[in-house]
């Protein structure tokens, strides 16, 4: 098929150096594909390739990931691209092979099938400032788990200087204090000490990152416009993730649609005349765990959040009641 005016989906298996694409018309047939380099020359070549089908889209799998190096590309050039998610690729694989082996033409043609299939795939699109959102929340994101890494070797490297160790919760300044009363006297203790003074060192530079990072979150959040802030228990890079990860809230119909994406939904697992539910370990993680901790900090304090928790543990009579009034 070449020089045709139907549509086709360009299914892509996306990697750090190379593509797998197929080519798929309408009705299933496969109709081109490959395998290109993504450096200048091979994305030049690839490109080349797919402008026989005039009428194109792209699908491609993980473009808030492994893809998005060059989704991003393809959107500047004007093509139109869906992002694909794995867990439907890997269902469309299954059913495709009859078993789950993976390769690159496999995986590219269970993208493709999947983009051919499926109706209301997200589309992407050059959003510059949830872009750059996504940027600081990321790196904001590595400078929390760098001073989580960091406490906890520091925290080690007390206890084994300082009988009994140090405090649970413990700052950069604290740390320092505790370690000006140390004064080892053999070669590994003096080692520990040097160490633990250079990981306070690093603390202090990681604690002052995080501040500037935190500041300047802020002045992009508020650029948005959006009053998630206003929110109790929910913080900077909260709200910065939920909002990269959630992108156009349009494509959730309705918010049982949103609680199902984000997996705050619970899973019914009845049967027969039991009835019951059960946690869901499905949907966004990383917006799970936002809302876990917004719902955590809202339940330690008397906010609207601890107010409904306390309506729900209540018997049905009088909650009833309560409402009447």
């Amino acid at each position: 098929m070449s020089g045709t005016s139907d549509r086709v989906v360009i299914g892509m298996d996306p990697h750090k150096r190379s593509a797998t694409i197929e080519v798929m018309a309408g009705d299933e047939t496969i109709v081109g594909g490959g395998r290109f380099d993504t450096d200048r020359d091979g994305y030049t070549v690839m490109r080349k390739y797919a402008k026989q089908w005039p009428d194109r889209v792209w699908a491609i799998e993980g473009c808030q990931g492994i893809g998005r190096h060059i989704a991003t590309r393809l959107l500047a050039d004007g093509e139109q691209v869906v992002d694909v998610p794995p867990k439907l690729s890997a269902r469309a694989r299954v059913f495709a092979t009859g078993q789950g082996r993976k390769t690159n033409a496999t995986d590219a043609h269970s993208i493709a099938l999947v983009g051919t299939r499926m109706a209301g795939l997200r589309p992407v699109v050059n959003d510059e400032q949830l872009a750059l959102l996504r940027i600081l929340v990321d790196r904001r994101r590595s400078l929390g788990e760098d001073h989580t890494r960091m406490v906890s070797q520091l925290h080690q490297l007390l206890l084994e200087l300082i009988p009994g160790g140090a405090k649970k919760s413990l700052s950069a300044a604290q740390a320092k204090a505790l370690l000006a009363t140390v004064r080892p006297r053999d070669t590994v203790g003096k080692a520990r000490r040097r160490v633990a003074a250079e990981l306070i060192g690093d603390l202090e530079r990681v604690y002052r990152r995080s501040k500037e990072a935190d500041k300047e979150l802020k002045e992009l959040i508020a650029s948005t416009g959006t009053t998630l802030m206003d929110l109790h228990g929910i913080g900077p890079s909260g709200v910065a993730r939920l909002l990269v990860e959630a992108g156009d809230i349009t494509r959730f119909p309705n918010r049982a649609h949103f609680a199902s994406w984000n997996g705050t939904a619970p899973i019914d697992a009845s049967s027969g005349g039991q009835v019951r539910h059960r946690l869901s370990r499905a949907g966004d993680r990383q917006i799970n765990r936002v809302l876990h901790i917004m719902a955590t900090v809202q339940l330690r304090n008397p906010t609207e959040g601890r107010a409904y928790f306390d309506r729900k543990k209540l018997p049905e009579k009088h909650r009833w009641k309560r409402c009447a009034r």
